[in-house]
């Protein structure tokens, strides 16, 4: 994982897979934030695949997952609210604000207290889902009709809770029974009604720009000081969600996707020479991966938003 920024007014407090997070130096800014209870939220270029985080990162990669999660916050503003308070730049070093060396792929978003669990829709077959459906004919609990296939359209969507994993750990799906043992029954129902409802607005959309939305991994925390329920980190990118071109969709085999399926397949080819059952890390990622990984990534925030990034 790559050393973490200095960025004047803020705290390194947090780096995941793929985000960094940061607190305000309360003490260089007077004692208070302007903007009040909030963190910094930085996506870097970091790419994890199978557990771990690789070398080299993908370039514009987290400008990407940033500026698309900020355009669907937008379109799912009458759904859900989310964290975001700024994307405003600084004025002057050290001001709170988001920093010019993070300009483009950072937020200021309101400090959340996270569930600890994923939030999984999923509206095709596929992934994980394939290997439970495969196994017992069900995933998570949920009973599906016999004959699926790799890609298979799902008769309606369904929500496919999973633990949060540490970094180099795996989620792990859970049952809905699980869930509302953890959190209580009306949070584990508002956090099903959420994900359901931010899942099928997302899917027409995408539809209606030639892509398939096959399922996606959303974060729900609480507002302290509202009490209300809030759609956090991102949301609907490359990296949590399967989109794939709806001209080239056919169930029964592994379909085209805008993500990091280009990485995970070299990774598990001969040709990367990497046992993913040993203690080994990956070996670094050749060059035309790491560019077409990029393209795809691009090609992802351009069909969606209909604007090429700049």
């Amino acid at each position: 994982m790559t050393d973490t920024l200095e960025l004047p007014g803020w705290r390194h407090v947090y780096s995941g897979k793929v985000r960094d997070l940061y607190e305000p130096d309360l003490p260089a800014l007077g004692g208070v934030h302007p903007l009040g209870d909030v963190v910094l939220v930085v996506a870097s270029d970091r790419i994890s695949a199978h557990d771990h985080v690789l070398d080299p990162g993908i370039p514009d990669k987290g400008v990407v997952l940033t500026q698309l999660s900020l355009w669907w916050f937008d379109q799912l503003a009458d759904v859900v609210d989310n964290h975001v308070v700024s994307t405003e730049p600084s004025a002057e070093p050290g001001d709170g604000l988001v920093p010019d060396s993070v300009a483009g792929r950072a937020m200021i978003c309101r400090r959340l207290q996270m569930f600890p669990v994923e939030c999984v829709a999923r509206g095709y077959l596929t992934g994980s889902g394939l290997a439970e459906y495969r196994a017992n004919g069900q995933v998570t609990g949920i009973p599906l009709p016999a004959g699926l296939e790799d890609g298979s359209r799902l008769p309606e969507p369904i929500f496919t809770p999973a633990t949060k994993a540490e970094v180099g750990d795996h989620d792990e799906n859970v049952t809905f029974a699980e869930v509302e043992r953890q959190l209580g029954a009306d949070d584990a129902a508002r956090l099903r009604e959420l994900t359901l409802a931010v899942y099928s607005r997302a899917e027409e959309i995408a539809r209606e720009r030639g892509l398939i939305l096959a399922d996606t991994k959303l974060e729900f925390g609480v507002d302290p000081a509202t009490g209300a329920t809030v759609l956090g980190d991102e949301v609907l990118t490359p990296d949590s969600s399967r989109f794939w071109p709806s001209d080239l969709w056919a169930p029964g085999r592994a379909q085209q996707s805008f993500d990091k399926q280009l990485v995970r397949d070299w990774l598990t080819s001969p040709a990367s020479g990497w046992d993913r059952q040993s203690d080994t890390p990956p070996p670094a990622l050749p060059g035309d991966v790491v560019e077409g990984t990029r393209a795809r990534y691009l090609e992802a925030y351009e069909r969606l938003t209909g604007t090429p990034l700049t």
